[in-house]
């Protein structure tokens, strides 16, 4: 079975962890985020329970001898991305001038 890369495995266990402990569970986007998160961890680990996944990926983390706290990296990569900056239209091509000669 392939395993997912320790460094993401620990971003997922963050994120997870993240969202578990903000406690909105009233809140559809952060409970679906949650739920998307624990889809994710199973299926990077070859689990079907998300404390199965969490074991797995924090022995792999571990085995690994990746770092334990990611919580800036984490903010990084879910932060939303900036908006692509818009080019301005191309510049017009000049035309050569005929030359005209007044008597």
């Amino acid at each position: 079975m392939l395993m997912a890369h320790p460094s993401m495995l620990r971003t997922l266990v963050a994120r997870y962890e993240e969202l578990t402990a903000s406690g909105a569970e009233a809140d559809a986007k952060v409970v679906r985020q949650r739920e998307d998160t624990a889809y994710t961890l199973c299926v990077s680990t070859g689990t079907r329970d998300v404390r199965d996944a969490l074991r797995v990926a924090r022995q792999a983390i571990s085995a690994a001898g990746e770092p334990a706290s990611v919580t800036a990296k984490v903010k990084a990569a879910t932060a939303p991305a900036a908006a692509p900056a818009t080019s301005a239209a191309p510049a017009a091509t000049p035309t050569k001038a005929s030359a005209t000669a007044t008597v």
